[in-house]
């Protein structure tokens, strides 16, 4: 059964199983503004989901009765949370799954509660940043245009189905065509957190643009690795692609 506690505006829902952990993370994230809600199932986890209508999901991978990747999966069919995910199995591919399914980070477990809410709210801060990039609404790169005011993006005319997170890296690729862009510079702009060694979180999300891309009809352009640097968006792609890290 769902636990609620209203103090502050920000709403997230903990669904974890770990009741000292979400017991922990209540007291923790209560003090420093947020309204809480805790759900132990994953079927409890939909229904307080449903309920509370939370800006954020913080969501274990590892539940009772069905996992947080099917959790994120019913989510996603249901409504648009923004979702960071607390992996315990210590496997990358649980985070490259997550991050493919659209959740917008992940922390593994054992975790710091100060990195949790610096990543809470870096997720919640991007999803109003109003990007840097030098490029005004309208028309950028041929066939791309941009719809600021909705965060969207279109190709002749039809919007692309990203994330937040995707949205802003390609608003910064259609602004620097051809430019290497390091990691550094991406972090930055689209995850609002500096990059770490070791992270692929970035590389996660530019491979789910990367696959967005390229399924665009008609679209001959893409995304290019740059080894130890970064990545490149080429309107369109050189005949001899280079090798991708």
């Amino acid at each position: 059964m769902a636990e609620v506690q209203s103090v502050n505006r920000d709403r997230v829902l903990v669904i974890d199983d770990d009741v000292k952990l979400c017991k922990m993370l209540d007291d923790y994230l209560t003090r420093h503004g947020w309204e809480v809600t805790t759900a132990h199932t994953g079927a409890s986890g939909m229904e307080a989901a449903r309920m509370v209508r939370a800006e954020l999901v913080i969501l274990d991978v590892m539940l009772p009765d069905f996992d947080g990747f099917e959790v994120l999966r019913r989510l996603q069919r249901e409504m648009t949370p923004h979702v960071l995910l607390l992996t315990a199995r210590g496997e990358e591919i649980d985070r490259i799954v997550g991050l493919e399914m659209g959740a917008d980070d992940y922390l593994p477990k054992p975790f710091n509660a100060r990195e949790l809410l610096a990543r809470m709210r870096a997720v919640i801060r991007r999803a109003h940043v109003v990007p840097r990039a030098n490029l005004p609404s309208g028309e950028a790169t041929p066939g791309f245009s941009i719809d600021a005011t909705n965060r969207h993006i279109l190709f002749y005319d039809r919007p692309i189905d990203l994330t937040d997170v995707e949205y802003l890296l390609l608003r910064i690729f259609l602004a620097h065509p051809g430019e290497v862009l390091n990691r550094d510079m991406l972090c930055m702009e689209a995850l609002q957190r500096p990059h770490r060694a070791y992270d692929r979180s970035l590389d996660m999300h530019v491979s789910r643009l990367r696959k967005k891309l390229e399924a665009l009809p008609s679209f001959r352009g893409g995304l290019i690795a740059i080894r130890s640097n970064g990545y490149l968006f080429s309107p369109s792609m050189p005949e001899a692609r280079p090798e991708d890290i």
